[in-house]
């Protein structure tokens, strides 16, 4: 699975094997949550919009330009929901679009929320997922 996108008029493509992982909080690891089910989570968002975001961390490309201290990536995030720390159902999908956390939550199929945030080199093309539980 890959998932594609335009980005000021440059194509990414990321895949498994530009991916550097995916890295949960807190040893917070979401059972059932592959990153094809990430890529494929933004292939079915019918908005996936990418933007600029400055970390000081910078890529081992090491072709960034240094900004305040910063370096450039372009990043996205959506929600996934879990139950007893199992992979329910995320805020991109088909199903969610007829229903809501607190819903979802009131009927007892999930019990958490995460955010993840896809996070990619805008000159190597390498990205990263972070997943963080976070409240709703």
């Amino acid at each position: 699975m890959d998932y594609k996108f335009v980005y000021d008029e440059k194509e990414y493509i990321l895949t498994e094997e530009n991916c550097e992982g995916i890295f949960f909080d807190d040893e917070n690891e979401v059972t059932g949550l592959s990153l094809d089910t990430i890529l494929g989570a933004l292939n079915d968002g019918e908005e996936v919009n990418f933007s600029k975001e400055y970390y000081a961390g910078k890529c081992e490309c090491n072709t960034q330009e240094e900004i305040n201290k910063s370096y450039r990536y372009l990043e996205y995030h959506f929600y996934i929901y879990t139950k007893n720390k199992e992979y329910i159902i995320n805020t991109l999908s088909e199903e969610y679009k007829t229903t809501s956390f607190n819903r979802l939550f009131s009927i007892g199929k999930i019990d958490d929320s995460y955010i993840v945030n896809v996070t990619v080199c805008p000159n190597c093309g390498t990205y990263s997922i972070d997943i963080d539980q976070c409240t709703v």
